[in-house]
């Protein structure tokens, strides 16, 4: 195991490096003029001249893109026009209000979707089944942001159950547990508008996975030799059917940062994704880039902590 895990660390190495160069490009192509962006469009040409060689956007590709790699490697990805301070820097400062909410939905949605596919697979062909797959269809279906405006006008707008934007109360000085559930009770509409659009596709994989391991011959062995049904699934069905829903629950990461940066939006969560918007509507392209960055290492590290999660599960993988 620990050479299997060594092995995927080192093949990790050149996608990161990929990661650097395709986010460079990405930037380097995109239209329009960060400098025009940051000075607005009244300056005069040597104004912008003067801007483009303070920021080294006068040097030639190359020579900015060697510079990109070396500081990148050391954990510079430039600073920001608009906020004047380092790019990685501020993403890092709104990190955890993201995680703060990426984390107990992705578990949540792991959980409900695995639970509502186990229970859709062991009844096969019944309503309950019908129920299940048509609610997960209809979820996964669902925009994100529209998701969140209807649970704005339900929970927060109509009953009062929930706060609308934010993340705290800014009338409430509060300190210790309070402020905790103050944040608490900030974060539930957002967290629930992920977990319901993420734990549709997690139930989708875990059902027709289950399915197809139930009808297995080893299974129906294990059942003559006189386990229960409800034995044969947790000990054993329940083992091989989740190994596509780890790599669901994986690749639901990167969504997960795309979803949230339309939820922060929705319920003004000081996060990640609120901080790349108004990045790209400024044309802040340090910020855009580390941005960028930390979402392809968090990908790419998430992809390796499936493939060891795989390895667990299932040890043939290992020597493959």
């Amino acid at each position: 195991m620990t050479g299997y895990a060594l092995r995927r660390t080192l093949q990790a190495v050149p996608l990161l490096l990929a990661v650097l160069l395709i986010t460079f490009a990405l930037i380097e192509f995109a239209p329009g003029d960060p400098i025009v962006a940051l000075a607005g469009e009244s300056g005069d040409a040597a104004y912008y001249a003067e801007m483009r060689t303070r920021f080294g956007l006068d040097r030639p590709a190359p020579e900015r893109l060697a510079a990109y790699l070396s500081n990148a490697v050391q954990g510079d990805l430039g600073y920001s026009y608009r906020l004047q301070r380092p790019a990685l820097l501020a993403v890092l400062e709104r990190l955890p209000a993201t995680l703060l909410l990426m984390l107990p939905a992705l578990i949540l949605a792991a959980l409900f979707g695995v639970a509502a596919g186990s229970a859709a697979a062991r009844r096969h062909d019944t309503t309950a089944d019908a129920v299940v797959s048509g609610a997960s269809l209809l979820g996964q279906a669902l925009p994100v942001f529209w998701t969140a405006q209807l649970l704005v006008l339900a929970f927060a707008y109509q009953l009062g159950w929930f706060p609308v934007q934010g993340m705290r109360n800014l009338r409430l000085d509060a300190q210790g547990a309070r402020a905790w559930f103050d944040v608490a009770h900030h974060m539930v509409l957002p967290v629930a508008a992920l977990t319901l659009q993420y734990a549709a596709p997690i139930a989708r994989v875990a059902r027709a996975s289950l399915v197809d391991v139930l009808h297995r011959p080893y299974l129906q062995t294990a059942l003559a030799k006189g386990l229960s049904s409800r034995q044969v699934f947790v000990r054993h069905a329940l083992r091989t059917g989740l190994l596509p829903v780890v790599t669901v629950v994986g690749s639901q990461l990167a969504f997960l940062v795309s979803g949230a940066v339309l939820v922060e939006t929705v319920f003004a969560w000081p996060g990640v994704g609120r901080l790349l918007l108004a990045a790209m509507l400024a044309r802040d392209l340090p910020v855009v880039t580390a941005t960028m960055v930390l979402l392809g290492v968090a990908v790419v590290f998430a992809n390796l902590v499936v493939d060891l999660f795989y390895a667990a599960l299932d040890p043939r993988i290992q020597h493959a």
